[in-house]
């Protein structure tokens, strides 16, 4: 009988465990629960809609959990908009470690916005919102106080897309891999206060860097 590689005492368990320890998080057994009932939903769903590229259970963990809860120290205010979520990330995992703030998990892509609601109802995560619409098209008729990417577009494009819904004081959060040089660049940033910060996953080879544009 093949074991399940999300079960809470499997080693899929003791990376995220580890890897959030690493991060200086404790997990509590019921985040623990939920966010491996999370990797769970994405595995069963992705055989049918293709939500995400990675198809192994073990390299989720770092590249899909611990990649989203690097940035929790980050986070600013008591609301988050995360903007091209896709499957729910960074907003899903940040959303089940960080309960006392509320999420909106914005996406136009209709089958992604659907899992991302399953997840939301089966893992009981009251604070989050699911969003099916456009970034373009979106007046919630509120701002938020943090709004964070995963690398759907460039830095430029994200701040210009960002700006009209974020607070004042505020934090835009742009995720990026390797250090974006050349769209550091881009005039449209030159006034901005803008600091790169360079991230440590653990498990997870490559560079990760975070963008963060403070607005006062």
């Amino acid at each position: 009988m093949t074991s399940d590689p999300m079960d809470p005492g499997g080693p899929a368990a003791a990376t995220l465990v580890s890897g959030a320890a690493a991060l200086g998080l404790a997990l509590a057994p019921g985040q623990i629960e939920r966010l491996l009932g999370f990797l769970a939903l994405l595995t069963r769903w992705n055989r049918a809609y293709n939500l995400t590229a990675v198809r192994d259970p073990g390299e989720m963990v770092p590249r899909h959990l611990l990649d989203s809860l690097v940035i929790l120290p980050y986070l600013y205010g008591e609301s988050v908009l995360d903007l091209g979520t896709g499957a729910g990330l960074p907003g899903l995992p940040l959303a089940v470690c960080d309960p006392d703030r509320h999420y909106w998990l914005l996406d136009g892509n209709g089958k992604k916005v659907r899992f991302v609601r399953q997840v939301v109802l089966e893992l009981g995560l009251t604070q989050v919102v699911p969003v099916h619409e456009r970034i373009e098209a979106y007046r919630p008729g509120r701002k938020f106080s943090t709004i964070v990417s995963r690398a759907v577009a460039t830095i430029a494009q994200i701040q210009a897309a960002a700006a009209p819904l974020l607070e004042r004081p505020g934090r835009l959060l742009v995720m990026k891999g390797r250090y974006p040089q050349d769209e550091l660049q881009d005039p449209a940033l030159r006034d901005l206060d803008v600091a790169v910060h360079k991230l440590f996953v653990p498990f997870l080879e490559g560079e990760r860097h975070l963008i963060e544009i403070r607005c006062e």
